[in-house]
C-alpha cells in the first residue's frame, strides 16, 4: 500500500505542486527590510540607473561586497519584465526549480522513482528552501552551482568513467559562475569532501587498487579551481586598483574578517548543526534514524557500514560532512550560509531509502559488483526493513507538508497582519503621487536601505542639502523619518506634511517616514 502510494505519478505532482506553491509565498508580503535584501538588490539597480556594471555600492554608498554575476542576471531580468519585484527574485526562484529538477531526476535515474520522489520532497518541504527561494540573495544560486559540480564528480565516480577535456572546461565555468556570486566560499562546500576522498585513496590504495582508482575520480585536476580563482582575482585587483575603499571594505572586511572574531560576531562550533537539524526536520532525523536503523541491523559495527557503502554514497557523505565541518569552523556564521549542503543531504537520503541500485557500482572497499542498495546505500535490505523505511519516508512526507507549510503560511499571515511591507506600500503611493503631480523628490538620509529602492532613487541627500535644495525651490516633495521631521521642518519653508506617512511598524522593523509636500 505505501510503495504503491509513492510510486503514484499523482503524488509526484502534488509534491511538486506544494513545494512550488511555498516557494512563490514563502517571503510574501515581499519587501527589502531584512537578510540584507535591499544591498543585494540595489547592486542590479544601480546597474541600470548608474552604468556601474563592475563594481556597486550599497545604499549609504559602501562599497558592495559580492561579485557582481547575479546582479547581471537581475539587470538582465528587468530589461526583459520592467519589474524590479520579479528582477530580484527570480534568480533566486529559477534556480531553486532548476535545483529540484536536478535533484529529482538524478535520484531517480539512480536509485528509482521512490527515492526521486523523497529527494525532491525532502528539498522542497523544509523550512530553509521556500524562504531561499524568493529571497533577493545570493544563496539559491550559489547552491545550485555548487550541486552541479557535485553532482558531475557523483557520476564520474558512480560511472567510474575519467575526467575528459570537456568535463573540467564545465568545472572551470561552474567554479567561475559560482566565483563571481559569492567568491571562494565555493571551496568551503567542495574541497573538504575532495579531501576526505584523497585519504580514502591513499588508505585504500594498496588494499582494493581499483576501488582507489574510482575514488580518485573526485578530482577533476587543478586547471578549473586555479583558472576560476585566477578570473575572481581578476575582478578583486580591479576593484583594489579602481574602487576606493574596496581592499578595506570587500578584501579585509568581507573576506578575510570572517575567520577572526573582531569584526563579525562569531558563534559556536556547534552552531549550525542545532540549526540544521531543526530547518532540514523531519529529513535531518529520518537520515539519522535510518543510519541507526542500519547501523543495529550490523550490530554498530562501524567499519562494516564504511566497507559496505557504496562509492557515490560514500562521495555524498563527504561532500555533505566536509562542508558541514569547515563552515562550523568559521567564526562568522548564519543558518542560511549553510543551505548549499541541503541539495547532497537529499540525494543522500535517496541512497539510504532506494529499494534497490540496480545501476550500483560497487562498494568503498570493494569492485562495482553490488547488485541492490540497502539502507545507507549497501548490500540489500529484508523486504520488511525496506517496507518500514518506506512507511517513514511516507510519513516524513506527510509531517512536512504540514510542519513547512503550516510554518511558511503562518508567516505569511503574520507579514500581513504586522503589515512587514509597509515600507514598499509607502514607497509605491509616493511615486504614484510624485507622478501625477510632476514632483521633484528626494529621500533625506535614513537608516532603512530598502528605502531608496522602494522610491527608485540612488543617493539619500542630507539634511543640511535637503534643506539647501528646498528653499532654493529645487525641490517640490521630501521623504523623511519622523524622527528627523521636526527639526527639518523648523529650517525650510512653504512645507506641510502630506497625508501620506508609512504605517507603524514593529521596532525591529525600522522606523516611520512621511512625506513633506509644498
Amino acid at each position: 500500500m505505501t510503495t504503491s502510494v509513492l510510486e503514484d505519478q499523482r503524488t509526484v505532482w502534488v509534491i511538486v505542486a506544494v513545494s512550488f506553491l511555498l516557494f512563490l509565498i514563502g517571503n510574501l508580503p515581499w519587501q527589502l527590510d531584512d537578510y540584507d535584501q535591499a544591498k543585494q538588490a540595489f547592486t542590479s539597480f544601480q546597474m541600470i540607473k548608474e552604468g556601474r556594471w563592475f563594481y556597486q555600492q550599497t545604499p549609504h554608498e559602501h562599497v558592495a561586497t559580492k561579485p557582481p554575476l547575479v546582479g547581471w542576471v537581475s539587470a538582465g531580468l528587468f530589461g526583459l519584465t520592467q519589474s524590479w519585484e520579479l528582477s530580484w527574485r527570480l534568480p533566486s526562484l529559477l534556480a531553486a526549480i532548476a535545483l529540484a529538477i536536478f535533484l529529482f531526476r538524478a535520484a531517480s535515474s539512480a536509485y528509482g522513482p521512490i527515492a526521486g520522489l523523497i529527494a525532491a520532497g525532502a528539498f522542497g518541504l523544509n523550512l530553509l528552501s521556500p524562504r531561499l527561494a524568493t529571497l533577493v540573495r545570493t544563496d539559491m544560486p550559489l547552491a545550485l552551482v555548487i550541486f552541479l559540480i557535485g553532482l558531475l564528480i557523483w557520476k564520474k565516480i558512480r560511472e567510474g568513467t575519467e575526467w575528459r577535456l570537456r568535463d573540467q572546461i564545465y568545472v572551470f565555468a561552474l567554479l567561475t559562475i559560482a566565483m563571481l556570486i559569492k567568491g571562494p566560499i565555493v571551496y568551503a562546500f567542495l574541497l573538504p569532501g575532495i579531501a576526505l576522498n584523497v585519504v580514502a585513496v591513499a588508505l585504500w590504495a594498496t588494499r582494493s587498487p581499483r576501488t582507489a582508482r574510482r575514488l580518485q575520480n573526485a578530482w577533476p585536476g587543478w586547471s578549473p579551481w586555479i583558472g576560476s580563482l585566477a578570473v575572481f582575482l581578476l575582478w578583486v585587483t580591479g576593484g583594489i586598483v579602481f574602487q576606493p575603499g574596496f581592499f578595506d571594505e570587500v578584501v579585509m572586511r568581507e573576506f578575510i574578517a570572517r575567520f577572526g572574531e573582531t569584526i563579525h560576531r562569531p558563534q559556536p562550533l556547534y552552531f549550525y548543526l542545532p540549526h540544521l537539524l531543526h530547518k532540514f526536520a523531519p529529513w535531518s532525523v529520518l537520515i539519522i534514524g535510518i543510519a541507526v536503523v542500519d547501523l543495529h541491523s550490523r550490530k554498530w559495527r562501524l567499519r562494516s557500514t564504511f566497507r559496505e557503502m557504496s562509492l557515490e554514497t560514500f562521495w555524498l557523505l563527504c561532500w555533505s560532512v566536509g562542508g558541514l565541518i569547515l563552515m562550523s569552523l568559521i567564526p562568522s556564521k548564519r543558518v542560511d550560509r549553510i543551505f548549499p549542503i541541503i541539495p547532497p543531504l537529499c540525494l543522500l537520503l535517496a541512497a539510504q531509502i532506494a529499494k534497490r541500485n540496480a545501476c550500483s557500482h560497487g562498494s568503498a572497499s570493494r569492485s562495482s559488483t553490488s547488485d541492490d542498495v540497502g539502507l545507507t546505500g549497501h548490500r540489500p535490505v529484508a523486504p520488511e526493513n525496506a517496507t518500514r523505511i518506506y512507511r517513514w519516508a511516507a510519513a516524513a512526507l506527510v509531517i512536512s507538508i504540514l510542519f513547512t507549510g503550516g510554518y511558511t503560511i503562518s508567516k505569511v499571515i503574520s507579514g500581513y497582519r504586522y503589515q512587514r511591507n509597509a515600507l514598499a506600500i509607502f514607497g509605491r503611493e509616493v511615486r504614484r503621487e510624485a507622478a501625477a503631480h510632476r514632483w521633484r523628490y528626494e529621500v533625506v538620509l535614513a537608516r532603512d536601505e530598502g528605502l531608496l529602492l522602494y522610491l527608485q532613487r540612488t543617493h539619500f541627500i542630507e539634511p543640511d542639502h535637503a534643506v539647501a535644495e528646498w528653499n532654493g525651490g529645487k525641490l517640490d516633495a521630501l521623504v523623511v523619518s519622523t524622527e528627523k521631521a521636526p527639526s527639518l521642518m523648523r529650517e525650510i519653508h512653504d512645507a506641510a506634511f502630506s497625508q501620506l506617512k508609512s504605517s507603524k511598524r514593529k521596532k525591529e522593523q525600522g522606523r516611520g517616514y512621511v512625506l513633506i509636500t509644498r
